[in-house]
């Protein structure tokens, strides 16, 4: 089962990729949480054709050497690689755990990814986007998603996961990242307990707001418990979601966000941090949706 999980590892990825985000995007139609305020179209575009720029480049990298997640996997469990291999758990369970585990990492790597420099300068392509929506979550430089490939690759040995539970992460991030991005306006009662379990679209849209105090925050994209353990949970945005802007205010011209602007990004803002923290009035927690 796992042999041929593992050979159809893009098609399945590709096929849910398309399902969850065709569904998110019709509902997104249906039930906007927020107005849109640049060109859907010209943005569609932009971010579509960077992902299939990564896909093309993960692809390449990944038939040239064995560094893709569920490859690693495999090497790692066929030489007993890895924590998860010390204990004799059923397979079930160390797939469950290995999720979770992958699942932190995860978490670590976005924190890193906005405190060092360097790496904010990659990462702050996919923060450069004016409005907030499904194709956000799947916008991000191309050395980004090496540099991450390799990370998570490098997570997957020291947990010792399983190829079946690599894999299933895999999908679950991708389908995750896309909801948790999506402008869907969920009911607020429904919003309030479904963010105990994952992470929801106005639970992460915080993490999006030009304030770096609240962009700082909320740095999950599957699983909420990181943000709530690790003291980075922020309830709601100081201006709300109606009212909050949305990427960086260093960079705040639609008409510069082109294919090629995105791609030199990181080599041409001079400000590795953007702007400097603004102060912030107290915001009760369940105060303004």
């Amino acid at each position: 089962m796992e042999d041929w999980i593992l050979a159809h590892e893009p098609p399945i990825r590709l096929g849910v990729f398309l399902a969850i985000f065709t569904l998110l995007g019709t509902l997104e139609a249906l039930a906007p949480r927020r107005r849109l305020d640049t060109s859907k179209t010209r943005r569609w575009g932009r971010n579509l054709a960077l992902t299939f720029l990564n896909t093309l480049v993960v692809r390449g990298i990944a038939a040239l050497v064995p560094v893709a997640a569920a490859a690693t996997a495999l090497i790692a469990e066929e030489r007993g690689f890895g924590l998860l291999h010390i204990f004799n758990l059923p397979r079930w369970a160390s797939a469950l755990l290995a999720v979770v585990a992958l699942d932190l990492a995860i978490y670590v790597q976005h924190v890193l990814f906005h405190a060092i420099p360097a790496l904010w300068r990659l990462h702050k392509v996919h923060h450069a986007d004016l409005d907030f929506d499904v194709t956000t979550g799947a916008r991000f430089h191309p050395l980004e998603i090496v540099l991450s490939m390799g990370i998570k690759s490098a997570a997957v040995v020291l947990i010792g996961a399983p190829v079946v539970a690599v894999i299933a992460f895999e999908v679950l991030l991708n389908a995750t990242a896309m909801f948790s991005h999506s402008n869907l306006r969920l009911p607020l009662s429904i919003d309030r307990v479904l963010r105990w379990f994952v992470v929801t679209p106005d639970m992460h849209r915080v993490h999006h707001s030009t304030v770096r105090e609240e962009r700082d925050r909320n740095f999950g994209f599957n699983l909420p418990w990181w943000d709530r353990l690790l003291g980075t949970y922020k309830d709601q945005p100081q201006a709300g979601h109606e009212g909050m802007a949305i990427g960086l205010e260093r960079l705040r011209e639609s008409g510069q966000v082109t294919l090629p602007w995105l791609l030199v990004l990181p080599f041409s803002e001079p400000s590795p941090r953007g702007n400097k923290p603004r102060p912030m009035a107290p915001v009760h927690e369940e105060a303004v949706r």
